[in-house]
């Protein structure tokens, strides 16, 4: 007889059972290998040294410092003007040149004052020989005391008259007010100009000066005669030296802050005014200090450490820090000094990590340095 469907169904779904309980018998080995394997690959996860690149400590000399930024300006700066109109006939300087103060820069068309101080010495002259006959005419008593004062007062007053038509013509050559360079030259050969037209722009270049305006907290730390150095953009990689030359004596309540006069001499002239730089304020010095690099501080939780290399494992070291200057950061406590000192890589350390130098240093590198500097 044939089997009925329903037997048929019975022995299907006891072949699937079976089916599936040999997979599974199967597949627990299989899961077991996975999850040893996994766990191996933690475990060695956690072990895994953590490549890191260490330098010794240092020692030299260790600025402490103001920095802010300023414009380079000119001492001193006057713009010539004419003092008297006319036109222009010689130009005697061009922008660029050095001139000392009274130096001809410029002729003026000046025949009108010329003749008019002529006039005026012609008629001084005749009222001179007419006063010296008044004084013999006087000493006879034949000239009353109020004629001969009034002859004397327009004297006074014809002289003072000839020597401001001198002045005047004086003025028609156009000279230098201080010692500089040409900086601007506002006119040309054959313009007329008025009284007070701008004629030349002069520029003293020694010394050059930036005001610097400090907050009130550093006044005790700023005094004339400090060092000071001037870096600009324009010219990289030359610093300039300067000095403190005055502090201002108050304080801007407005702002909080005070002015300080910074001069610097250039004889090379690649300093310019207009230049913007930036300045540094040496007010302290701690001699030979122990330094670290910046890169190797890192910040726990407010304190400040460093991760120190020992039998190939990390170990924390809280340090107190002091200046720091190019690059250095200066620890007056924490370290002894000759560590080997993670620069980079301490950001995946903790206190007692594996760790591997990749820049191991040989006996000759770690002496040179090791040694003092002097910065």
């Amino acid at each position: 007889m044939r089997a009925s469907n329903k037997e048929k169904g019975a022995r299907s779904t006891s072949g699937q059972l079976r089916t599936v309980l040999i997979f599974g018998v199967l597949l627990l080995p299989a899961c077991q290998w996975f999850e040893d394997r996994k766990a191996k690959a933690d475990s060695d996860e956690e072990t895994a040294a953590i490549p890191v690149e260490t330098s010794r400590p240092s020692r030299g000399d260790i600025y402490a410092m103001y920095s802010g930024t300023a414009p380079i300006e000119a001492f001193a700066e006057a713009e010539v003007i004419a003092k008297v109109a006319g036109e222009i006939q010689e130009i005697l300087v061009e922008e660029g040149d050095d001139v000392t103060s009274g130096q001809l820069l410029a002729r003026l068309d000046g025949d009108r004052l010329r003749f008019q101080m002529r006039q005026s010495e012609a008629n001084l002259r005749k009222l001179q020989r007419d006063y010296q006959r008044n004084i013999e005419l006087r000493e006879q008593g034949l000239i009353s005391a109020g004629d001969f004062e009034k002859i004397k007062y327009e004297m006074e007053a014809l002289d003072a008259t000839h020597n401001l038509a001198k002045l005047e013509l004086s003025y028609t050559e156009i000279r230098a007010p201080i010692d500089g360079v040409i900086s601007e030259r506002f006119v040309k050969v054959g313009n007329t100009i008025e009284v007070n037209t701008p004629t030349f722009r002069v520029t003293s270049l020694e010394p050059l000066v930036a005001y610097l305006h400090v907050p009130e907290r550093e006044y005790r730390r700023i005094a004339p005669g400090q060092k000071v150095t001037i870096e600009v953009d324009a010219l990289q990689d030359t610093a300039f030296e300067a000095n403190v030359a005055r502090v201002s004596p108050v304080v801007d309540p407005a702002t909080g802050t005070f002015k300080i006069t910074i001069e610097v001499s250039d004889n090379s002239r690649r300093l310019k005014p207009g230049m913007f730089g930036r300045i540094s304020i040496v007010y302290d010095l701690h001699a030979q200090a122990l330094q670290v690099p910046r890169s190797a501080i890192v910040d726990q939780a407010g304190d400040t450490a460093v991760f120190v290399v020992e039998d190939e494992t990390a170990r924390e070291r809280s340090v107190e820090i002091g200046y720091a200057d190019k690059g250095n950061v200066e620890i007056l406590s924490g370290l002894a000094g000759d560590e080997m000192i993670v620069v980079v890589g301490q950001t995946a350390l903790k206190e007692g990590s594996k760790v591997t130098v990749i820049n191991a240093l040989d006996d000759d590198e770690t002496a040179a340095q090791t040694a003092p500097t002097s910065n």
